[in-house]
This record gives structure tokens, sequence and C-alpha cells, in this order.
């Protein structure tokens, strides 16, 4: 707090670009950590935030009022959640808007059931660390009201390297070692964590299922929830796991009467290649790792689409029983949180045992529902997926050199997201010379521990090869110093 690293001050953003207070412009290669996968400035975006203050408001409370922003946006995210989105939008954007509400208000959205964990129900918060709270508190809740008050199931289950948030019932679920939050070990919550998988393949992911079997046989009266962020392991290490893992997790977690919660707050929304991380399959998910370039090729390979019809995707899709998303949701322009899950919890919960007692001052904050709504138009009405599949090849055509460097573990690519992990982690000093050097190359990065990665803005019309070829030089450059 007292001795921070140097900071660079931004004067505007604009496209892929910020402007420092000096007049130089940088090439933003993080999208502000996930979040601002359309660029900066997008006149759409910008459009929704105006018009909601000029013509509604800016905010009103959420308890015992509502708003037509509010329900729309959880209207649009149960369809998109639940892979409903058969129609193509109207160009009229009310007409699009009043058909919605009408689906809605004919409980049609509750009523089609095309899975077994079909999503209902919509909690509306103020960041991904709530939405993660949330979730814990209704899992906890669903099985207290279900099995009464001396109910056991208070417990979660959770991956080693997983990151899941900074308030405290988040961090109870990060790792308690290789995390950043070891200094609370002795004060937080105990739960149960399982070695996340050794890689990217599916055989690398038998120990992670194995263990978590175990740990359901012998503990399942006391967990309530079993939490993952699918595919992707974000700020634990950006390590990429087989989709075959979370197939296997909902089984046991059926079997053993468990919870399933998924954290998309980070991979939600197309980081990955699909829209959502945990509806990859072995034809969507398409890692790349120089450690495994006989396994998998870049640019001679025939890409693999995930373009299945609805009807095939919803067979191989892994529904969570509660899901939570952040970070891209209002495409980074404000802070939003949201925790989606089904009929069977939100009634586990309220029939009997009343209200579920959470109510953020700011939760379903107008100005963040409203541009909310323009950026998940403005993605789903995009060529998102095509611009998602050449970020990847740009990415490893650019980031695979890095391989060679002798201060390099592994490079490795999913989706938009690229990843040189270095041998050793980086000091304070080592940090403060290569964040410098970054910028004095034209590139903002923010590396941590052993990565250097990036997650550069996919669905930015202004995105450019140049610009994906300008962050893969400065990486190598810092990285050949190291």
């Amino acid at each position: 707090m007292t001795h921070p690293l140097p900071t660079v001050p931004i004067a505007s953003a604009q496209g892929v670009h910020f402007t420092l207070s000096n007049g130089t412009r940088i090439i933003d290669g993080m999208s502000s950590w996930w979040a601002a996968l359309h660029g900066y400035r997008h006149p759409k975006l910008d459009e929704a935030i105006r018009r909601q203050v000029t013509d509604c408001m800016s905010h009103v409370m959420f308890g015992g009022l509502t708003h037509r922003t509010a329900v729309l946006l959880a209207c649009r995210l149960l369809e998109m959640v639940n892979n409903d989105l058969d129609a193509e939008s109207n160009d009229d954007d009310d007409d699009d808007d009043d058909q919605c509400l009408k689906r809605m208000a004919n409980h049609s959205i509750d009523a089609h059931h095309n899975h077994d964990h079909h999503f209902t129900k919509v909690f509306l918060s103020d960041s991904g660390s709530i939405a993660i709270e949330v979730a814990m508190k209704m899992a906890i809740q669903y099985w207290f009201t279900i099995l009464g008050g001396n109910c056991s199931k208070t417990k979660f289950v959770s991956l080693r390297n997983g990151y899941h948030g900074d308030t405290f019932g988040a961090m109870s679920i990060c790792d308690p070692i290789n995390g950043m939050h070891s200094m609370f070990d002795g004060i937080l919550a105990k739960q149960w964590f399982i070695p996340s998988p050794s890689g990217c393949r599916e055989e690398d992911g038998v120990e992670t299922i194995r263990q978590l079997e175990q740990v359901l046989t012998c503990h399942s009266k006391e967990i309530a929830a079993v939490v993952m962020e699918p595919i992707v392991q974000g700020a634990g290490g950006m390590k990429f796991y087989h989709p075959s893992v979370l197939r296997k997790a909902r089984e046991l977690c059926d079997e053993y009467n468990v919870l399933l919660i998924f954290d998309e707050i980070a991979t939600g929304f197309g980081r990955t290649g699909a829209m959502f991380a945990g509806w990859h399959d072995e034809e969507s998910y398409r890692p790349w790792s120089s450690s495994l370039v006989q396994d998998y090729c870049t640019d001679e390979d025939t890409p693999r689409k995930g373009g299945h019809t609805n009807a095939e995707k919803a067979k191989s899709i892994v529904y969570p029983d509660i899901v939570c998303l952040g970070k891209a949701l209002t495409g980074g322009y404000v802070t939003m949180g949201a925790t989606l899950t089904t009929s069977k919890v939100a009634h586990g919960i309220s029939d009997q045992g009343g209200p579920f007692m959470h109510g953020p001052t700011f939760m379903a904050n107008p100005l963040a529902c409203s541009v909310a709504l323009a950026s998940l138009k403005l993605l789903r009405t995009s060529p998102w997926e095509e611009r998602v599949n050449h970020v990847r090849e740009q990415l490893i055509k650019n980031l695979s050199p890095l391989a060679q460097l002798s201060s390099v573990r592994e490079v490795r690519v999913l989706g938009a997201i690229g990843v040189c992990e270095l041998k050793e982690s980086l000091s304070r000093e080592q940090m403060e010379i290569v964040q410098r050097a970054l910028v004095n190359e034209g590139v903002w990065l923010r590396p941590f521990g052993k990565l250097l990665y990036t997650m550069p803005p996919f669905n930015c019309e202004e995105l450019e090869d140049e610009h994906l070829r300008k962050i893969g030089e400065a990486m190598h450059i810092v990285a050949s110093d190291l």
C-alpha cells in the first residue's frame, strides 16, 4: 500500500489504444483484465450509457422497485446461458426487446427445458467477487432449507491454482498455498481442495477426477457444492484443461447429491472460443502448447468449428447448477456481476426458507444493465467466433518464438488468450523493469508471478494483425532480457 510499483497515467482510451498523459499511444493487450472485449469508446456502448442517463435514470434501489433494463437483461442472460438464441435479432431494437420480455412474461423461459439444468433465475450484483459470494450463499441456503437447520453441507470443493475473488467467501475457495491469500489462511473457512489438471489433454485430468470422486465419496454429506473455473484457471496460473473434466465433475456431483458452480467471470462471453467456457467439447476446444506441438498444430490444420446447431450443442454442453458472470458482461464499462441458477435451487431456497438474504446497494444498476444489454447484442450480432479464431492463429504465430528462449518454460494459447510462462517468478525489481520496457515498446501488459500474458480486445473492429505482432515482439524483447 505504501510502496506500489510505478503507475502509468492514462489520459484517454479509444479502440485498442491507451493515450498516456504525455500523448504517447500504446496498445492495450489486457482488455482491462478480460473486460473490454469490444475495445474502448465503442459508439453503441457510449450511446447506451448516454441514453440511459438522459432518458431514464442512473440509479434506483432494487428492493421493492424494478426497472425495464434489469428485467430485459435477466431475460437476455437466461436466453444466452441456456443456449436459447435460435431466433435472429430484429432490426427494430424495441420490438426485439418487447418479444424477449413477452417470452419472460409468459414464463416460456421457465417452462422450456432443453437440458436437465435449465437456468430460470438471475441475481444481479455489483462485481464478480460478489457474484461468487451470492453463489456460495445460494448453495448453503439451499441445503439448509432442504435438509433442515442441522444441515452439515456447508463446505466447498475447489481446484488447486483456482482464483475466485478477493472477498472472504471467495478467498476461502482460492488456492490457500499457491494463491495470493495465504496470509489469511488461519481465519478463512476451511474448504476441500483437489489437484488441478496437469495439462490441457484429456489424460491430464484423470487424477483430478479421481481425487474429486474420493473427496465426494468420503465427505459429500459435508459438501454444498463443487466450484470450478471451466477450462481456464485465470489468476491462479492461466492454465487450460480438457472439457472432459467438467463432464465427469457434473456426473459426480449428480451422483453424490452436490451442487456444481461454474465461475465464468473471466471466461464468459467468447474469450475462450466458445460463448461460455463450459460449452466446450472435443471439437471446439483448441488449445495450443509449445510443449505439445506434435499434438496441436497451428495454421496448417483444418480449423475445427464450434458451430453446432443449438440442439447438437445442448447435448454436449455441461451445465452447472449455478453460474457466475462478470468482467466482460458490460463490455468493460461499468462494474457488474450476475449469478444464475435453476428453478430447483431457487425453489429449494424460497419455498420453505423465505427470501434469499442478499441485497447490494447497487445491484441491477440501470447504467450497468443498459450497457450490458448493448454489449451482449453487439457480441451476438458480430462475427465474434471468426475473430477469436483469427486472434488465436495470430497469437500462436507471434508468441510461439518465445518458447525458444532460455527463460521460458512454455507458451500456450486458447481462443483469445496468449500465455508465456517463465521458468522463474519475476522479482519486484524485475516486474518494474519489465513493465517499463513493455510500455517503451508501445504495449500495455500486466505480468504477474511467472506469467507474461495477453488478452487483447478480440471483438474490437480496430484490432489488427499489426497490433498482435507488436504484442508478441514486446513480450519477446522483455523475456529475452530475463
